[in-house]
């Protein structure tokens, strides 16, 4: 089998299109899976990391405004559904499947072009601007959360299988756990927070995360602080103006990007986050609480959306972007570690939106438009 993936710019759009391709190659070893993205997105670093070739165009969203640069980017993006011909009259693809983002207008309106079977697959609740696109077009829409199914296009194949994630949840050995410990710093005795802003960092929870540590407010609890790769050197700086040494911080451990998520979702007791649809599956999937911070940039307020999910089922604490704050957080954050029970109880209603067995599910939908 010979398969096209669009996936691009953040860990939301890459890492389920990732685990979709391990699927296949997992299914289907002889399999040739060949990735486009960009060369300005994560996926440079993440698909590469997986094993996987990546081709690079340009692909940029539509806007309304007229101006010279977004004419220039319609004129760069037409240019690359030309190149992605190329490569599928080379290619011969069997299947294109697209994660969502602006890569997939490009690549979907090539495959359309040449009648190649395609597949969407949407994590989030509410579907971006390229899925409802091509949602009509597309053989099959394939959807994270329940909620998505009614926001498409009528007309449109749609088939909840849940989000593809290589993030379960597992038992992790004493010994490991100790050396988990060892790595980060951090004692036994102490609550563990995650803290993440996605791929990119969240510079509103940064600032918060920062106050916390550089006023000593998590006496009471450690901090694991994914810092986001663009966003660690400028936290280093700040924090070296207070005396603090990002690598000797009392409680915490700042690090730019988290490798080994699964081992540490299995291990810490609460996250505070984003709430893009891929941190929402794999909390579900791990059965873990936590405090939702939605990216209010994100169009239609998708994040928001995917958060409440959660909210209403009593799983997660949604502070917005606009309110957040040191203070704000700190309280939030002890009100819930200070009572294991009230944890626990979160940690229990998060895996009722869970859709197991989703990378089957997806697979025997790509199986059928295989055969």
């Amino acid at each position: 089998m010979k398969v096209i993936i669009a996936a691009a710019g953040t860990g939301g759009h890459v890492n389920p299109a990732i685990a979709i391709a391990n699927k296949i190659k997992e299914e289907l070893p002889h399999s040739r899976i060949v990735f486009f993205g960009t060369e300005r997105g994560i996926e440079n670093d993440l698909v590469s990391k997986a094993g996987y070739e990546i081709k690079h165009i340009e692909a940029y969203g539509l806007k309304k405004e007229i101006s010279i640069s977004n004419i220039k980017n319609i004129i760069k993006t037409i240019n690359s559904t030309k190149i992605v011909k190329k490569f599928i009259d080379k290619f011969k693809p069997d299947l294109v499947i697209g994660t969502g983002g602006y890569i997939c207008g490009p690549v979907f309106a090539a495959a359309n072009s040449k009648n190649i079977p395609t597949i969407l697959h949407e994590s989030n609740a509410f579907p971006g601007k390229a899925v409802k696109m091509f949602a009509k077009k597309a053989d099959k829409v394939l959807v994270g959360f329940e909620e998505a199914k009614n926001m498409l296009p009528k007309g449109s194949n749609v088939v909840l299988t849940g989000n593809p994630t290589n993030v379960k949840k597992i038992e992790i050995a004493e010994q490991r756990k100790n050396e988990i410990f060892k790595e980060l710093g951090f004692s036994k005795d102490l609550p563990i927070v995650l803290i993440t802003g996605g791929s990119q960092g969240a510079q509103k929870i940064n600032e918060a995360v920062s106050d916390i540590i550089i006023n000593k407010l998590n006496k009471d609890y450690q901090i694991l602080w994914s810092t986001g790769i663009k966003q660690y050197d400028i936290i280093k700086n700040n924090l070296e103006q207070y005396k603090l040494n990002i690598n000797n911080l009392k409680n915490a451990k700042a690090v730019p990007y988290i490798y080994n998520m699964e081992e540490i979702l299995n291990i810490m007791d609460l996250e505070v986050c984003r709430s893009g649809a891929m941190t929402i599956t794999e909390l579900s999937n791990v059965g873990k609480p936590a405090i939702f911070v939605p990216l209010p940039s994100t169009g239609a307020n998708k994040q928001e959306d995917n958060a409440r999910v959660l909210e209403k089922l009593g799983a997660a604490k949604v502070i917005l972007n606009s309110d957040l704050n040191s203070n704000i957080l700190n309280i939030s954050i002890y009100e819930l570690i200070s009572k294991p029970y009230k944890l626990a109880e979160m940690a229990h209603k998060s895996t009722k939106i869970q859709v197991k067995n989703a990378e089957e599910k997806i697979f025997k939908e790509i199986k059928k438009l295989f055969e």
